[in-house]
């Protein structure tokens, strides 16, 4: 357990503005200083899926259009299908994309997507990921806009530092995570109903805010069979609840940090890493800061999936 002082909220801030400054290609997420374990460590992962289960039993079938509906119109282009939608959980509206091979019926994997602080479902890595996943192994992809971001912004917070600071306002508000895992598993018993999805294997991928809220999800949800996680430690608000989730996770990672980092000391990552219980895991780190992610990385990562999700379709994974 780390015993320095939590710095200053503004310290923080100041930090992931300087790092937004730099030239950079992948997704931004500043950190606020470790703070100490608590007793709520215990409630984390054990209970976590009977706590999200019991707020969501009582809702309509998953068919229901108070539960799910397209919004817009279905772009195919490059073989592959992309679809927004949004789905309805405790009286929130969570907007997300689909992302599908432009023919064919399920069953088929699919890969929930989980985007950066500051960042929204169509950023650009995610974009690349999910069209890669449904065009070059045949997967659906999903991603919603978390909590204060994309389509879910509060009027005014239309820049990085605005939405920043109405990320940390949420990031330590109780029920944060119980919310955002509610969301994910109401995304993905949805997506899951449709004949184009089906019932195949499902992996998670994110990184920064991705991780934060990743951690609790895949611990919470037993059909998610491989995750991606990095750029996060057991830092922040939420450090409790993570290293008590990321325990009882067994599935393969893959966990990928910055060895510069500025915002997630190295050692706070090692230390979720250490933390999370799978025998199958590994950890790939690069030079450069937060958001410096090699985009050979990214693609590697999409390979790791589609090895463990599809592992005889001939998918190029024979090199991880």
């Amino acid at each position: 357990m780390s015993t320095r002082s939590p710095r200053p909220m503004k310290a923080a801030k100041d930090a992931w503005v300087r790092e937004r400054a730099s030239p950079v290609t992948h997704s931004s997420l500043s950190a606020i200083s470790p703070v100490p374990c608590t007793a709520r460590a215990a409630r984390a992962s054990t209970s976590t899926w009977e706590r999200i289960r019991a707020r969501l039993a009582g809702q309509p079938p998953i068919g229901s259009v108070r539960r799910m509906r397209w919004t817009g119109e279905a772009d195919t282009s490059g073989g592959v299908r992309e679809q927004g939608f949004e789905v309805e959980v405790d009286g929130r509206v969570v907007p997300g994309i689909l992302w599908l091979p432009a023919n064919g019926l399920g069953p088929r994997p699919l890969v929930l997507l989980g985007h950066g602080a500051t960042r929204h479902k169509r950023i650009d890595y995610l974009l690349a990921l999910g069209r890669g996943l449904a065009r070059d192994h045949g997967f659906a992809a999903a991603a919603i806009d978390g909590p204060g971001h994309g389509d879910r912004r509060a009027p005014g917070h239309d820049d990085d530092v605005a939405l920043f600071g109405a990320f940390l306002a949420e990031w330590t508000r109780e029920g944060t995570t119980d919310d955002m895992v509610a969301d994910w598993l109401a995304t993905l018993d949805a997506l899951r109903r449709l004949d184009d999805v089906g019932d195949g294997p499902v992996g998670y991928w994110g990184l920064s805010m991705g991780t934060i809220y990743g951690v609790p999800l895949v611990a919470a949800e037993p059909r998610v069979q491989v995750a991606v996680f990095g750029l996060m430690g057991l830092v922040g608000p939420t450090r409790a609840r993570m290293a008590g989730d990321a325990t009882s996770i067994t599935c393969p990672v893959l966990f990928v940090q910055q060895w510069d980092d500025a915002l997630i000391p190295r050692a706070d990552a090692f230390e979720l890493f250490d933390a999370i219980g799978s025998s199958d895991k590994r950890l790939h780190a690069h030079p450069g800061d937060h958001a410096a992610v090699p985009v050979e990385e990214i693609a590697f990562s999409a390979r790791f999936l589609a090895r463990h999700l599809a592992p005889h379709a001939g998918d190029g994974g024979e090199d991880i």
